[in-house]
Order: structure tokens, then sequence, then C-alpha cells
């Protein structure tokens, strides 16, 4: 048999681990170099509410986002033992019905819930919501230790990390670059998108599964991460900048999560941040093949959801040559 190329992936976010795990898995020799010293520091993946809704994302995304989005949570489900099918709950206050009953028309695979419902559903939010829509087949997971997993397992399969290395220093036979933003000097159609979110503690609130609280000016995500912890996310800012979150979203994000319930006002604030996710001018993710050298980006706001499946196609690819026609260019940088 042909010894199999080398392979050098650049950056490691969540699409570049999934790409490491899955062609050192594969039979590939592996390289993963990172720029940043510590693990994921860098990274904009340690900001992502790591929603797994592919039906949910039927509302605003593209059908090409539903069907790949659909083996990503698969694939999760197959890789990742802290990935948790609770599904996802949409709900809306009784004057935003009009944007519940929109959300239900834009998607599929859904039950509609009244207030007791939903009360037995999440039993923290009681009967003050009339009516919302539950998706019993998506999932969540809290980001960092789902990185983290994927480095271990990634580095089983006999992947070699090296970290605090920004540039390739090793021999090697094909470069997957995975960093981001950090390419958007060769790939000058690449936008970032800020999205800002906060983490609250709270042992006063018990929620099992993301909720979505529809509203017509920012739409709050909460996302529970075990420990008492929630994530409050996620703004969508045209932007290239990371930092701190501002005082507006700041308000904005609390404020909502007071309206979904009022034990958040008592909760602590233990991290607040913002990332900035890569996006193409249409929103979607792309393989741009240039010779050896091969761009894995423009994931978006669906970096958990895609980058599973981002990486079966490149295995795909290097295997069999075969390409994905919605994701793949092929001589363009």
């Amino acid at each position: 048999m042909a010894e199999k190329p080398a392979i050098a992936i650049r950056g490691a976010g969540i699409v570049g681990l999934w790409q490491a795990l899955t062609l050192a898995r594969g039979g590939f020799p592996v390289t993963l170099y990172e720029a940043s010293p510590a693990p994921f520091a860098d990274a904009a993946s340690r900001y992502a509410g790591a929603m797994l809704a592919p039906r949910c994302e039927e509302e605003s995304a593209e059908p090409l986002v539903r069907r790949l989005g659909l083996r990503g949570v698969e694939l999760w489900q197959a890789a990742y033992p802290g990935t948790l099918t609770h599904g996802s709950l949409v709900i809306a206050h009784p004057r935003e019905r009009t944007l519940l009953e929109r959300f239900a028309k834009m998607t599929s695979a859904h039950e509609r819930l009244n207030a007791d419902e939903i009360a037995k559903l999440e039993p923290q939010l009681g009967t003050r919501f009339p009516a919302g829509l539950y998706f019993p087949d998506e999932a969540h997971m809290a980001p960092e230790p789902a990185m983290r997993f994927l480095l271990e397992e990634a580095q089983k399969a006999g992947a070699i990390f090296r970290p605090g290395e920004a540039e390739v220093s090793q021999p090697a036979d094909i470069t997957i670059d995975c960093r981001g933003m950090g390419a958007k000097a060769d790939l000058p159609e690449l936008r970032g998108v800020r999205g800002e979110r906060i983490i609250v503690k709270s042992d006063e609130i018990s929620l099992v599964r993301p909720l979505r609280l529809l509203h017509p000016r920012l739409s709050l995500y909460v996302v529970p991460r075990g420990n008492g912890e929630f994530m409050l996310g996620a703004t969508a800012i045209e932007s290239d900048e990371n930092g701190p979150i501002t005082v507006r979203s700041a308000l904005e994000l609390l404020s909502a999560a007071y309206a979904v319930d009022p034990a958040f006002g008592e909760a602590e604030i233990i991290a607040q941040g913002a990332g900035v996710r890569p996006a193409f001018p249409d929103n979607r993710p792309r393989i741009i093949s240039h010779g050896r050298y091969i761009y894995v980006n423009g994931i978006y706001r669906h970096g958990f959801l895609l980058a599973p499946v981002l990486a079966e196609l490149m295995l795909s690819y290097l295997q069999d040559g075969a390409a994905e026609p919605e994701i793949f260019v092929a001589d363009r940088c």
C-alpha cells in the first residue's frame, strides 16, 4: 500500500481539532500547529454556545446547513460522550407570539408546547410562557471540555500537537489551514462576525436544555453548561475585533436573561468576552484547494455543528478525491 501523505494542520480551534482527529484516525500522519502556547487560548471556539441545532438554524440558514448539520450531530454523538441530546426549546413572551409562529413556519421537526407542557419540560420556567417549540433531536455541550477531548483523542490516534508554533516547522505533503480570521490576508473575502457572550453561575436555576428567547431586536440563547453555569449569548456584530463585550450588549443580554427568569438577577457573572467568527459573503463554509495547500474556513456561527462534517469531507477528498460541490472550491486563493 502507498504511504499516506503527511498532513500539517494550522489552527487548533474546533475546525482544526476535528480535522486532526478524523485524519489521524484515517491513518494519515498528522501534525497540528497552534500559535498560542496554551491550547485554545486564542480560539474563537471558546466563546461558542456549542449548540448542535440544525433544525433551529433552518430559520435563517440555507438547506445546506441543515443537511450537513444533521450529519454533524450524528458525528458528535458517535465521538464525544459529553454530547447532551436533550433537544432545544424556543420560547417567546406573549407579545412576541408572531415571532414564534414565524419561527415555526421556517423550521421543521419540532413539537408545539403550551404553558403546562413547557413547565413540565423545564420546571424552572413555570407557566410564564404560553407557547413554545421543542426540537427533541438537537444537542449541546460545553465547548472547552469538548475541545480538550478532541485534542486528547487526536493525540491518542497519533497526531502530534505543536502549541506555540504559528508556522509549519516540519516537512508536510499537504497543509490544511484552519486558522479562521488568521487566514484573512490570503482570503480577502473573509469577514469577521463578532459574537459576544456572558457566563453566569447560579445554584438557584436549573435548566436542562438550551433556550432561545425570540425578540425583535436580540434573540437570546441560554445554554446550560453544568455545575450551575449558563452561557448567555450571543450577538452577531460585523466586526473583526476581539476583546471585552460592549456595555450595550451586556445590558441587552442580561436584561433578556432576567426576562426569561428573574432568578438570573441574582446570578454571579464569572466570565465575559467576544470571539470573531470567520464568514464569507454568503455565510457558506468553504474547502478551498490550492494545490497542496487547502483552506477550511468561513464556518460563520456553525463551527461546532459543521466542523465534524468538514473533517469527514476532507477525509473523503484525500482518500478518494470526492468533493462536495457546494463546499469545495479548487485552485482559488
